[in-house]
């Protein structure tokens, strides 16, 4: 991927007139989609054109929004895809939306004041909150595809969101598991997800512990000699 060049006055601007809008559309879009597929039973054909309307009008904020700051950018389409990769596939799969709100509390705390929590609580709450609405997204995708397919064993939510734990967690039980095409695919992105997020999660950790010790092994008056010299040398 190509380095991302500086961002134009205009361009910083709109982003950060955008966040809340944006914070508020990927709600939308996710509870939109999350109606739809979780009450599809017994929901009236009007109270389904609702949910089609909600999550398609905060589709098209997304879609506007990537077209302008393409437009501020001053760069050619295909640089500005190159540098903005995430942010197109996020525009493709607009069920990832909602993970790129978990940074928005960061850019605020960081533009106000110095953030309140340390890098490794920053890494380890942002990384759970990322699992949980990836694991809740990829839950009810594979619902939506597997509920009523010939041969699935994810026949209710329950089962769905069973599946993406145990995927999440790379245990893989097994005992549920996606036979459709979409269902699989999503399988495989959360895969990886997971494998991602949650070794940036036991990483941190560990590193946070490594960095306490080492606090305390330097306060003084430890109890511990000089590190130069063992006590019987001469």
């Amino acid at each position: 991927m190509s380095e991302r060049p500086p961002k134009p006055p205009r361009q910083e601007r709109w982003d950060r007139r955008m966040e809340l809008p944006l914070a508020v559309a990927s709600v939308t879009y996710l509870a939109g989609y999350a109606v739809r597929v979780l009450a599809r039973d017994h929901l009236p054909r009007l109270g389904v054109d609702v949910c089609v309307g909600v999550v398609l009008g905060a589709w098209a904020i997304f879609i506007v929004d990537y077209a302008v700051r393409l437009r501020l950018s001053g760069q050619r389409p295909l640089r500005f895809v190159r540098t903005h990769l995430m942010d197109t596939v996020v525009l493709l799969l607009p069920l990832l939306r909602p993970v790129r709100m978990v940074t928005l509390y960061d850019r605020v705390q960081r533009r106000r004041d110095q953030p309140r929590l340390s890098l490794y609580a920053r890494v380890m709450v942002y990384s759970g909150l990322s699992v949980s609405l990836l694991g809740f997204a990829a839950a009810l995708t594979v619902y939506h595809h597997e509920a009523g397919a010939p041969g699935a064993s994810i026949v209710t939510f329950g089962d769905s969101v069973w599946w993406a734990c145990a995927t999440l967690a790379t245990v893989g039980y097994g005992d549920v598991a996606p036979v459709t095409p979409i269902g699989r695919i999503v399988a495989v992105g959360l895969m990886a997800c997971g494998l991602a997020l949650l070794g940036a999660v036991t990483g941190s950790f560990s590193s946070w512990l490594i960095q306490a010790f080492t606090r305390e092994d330097e306060k003084p008056g430890n109890g511990e000699g000089p590190r130069g010299d063992s006590p019987g040398a001469s």
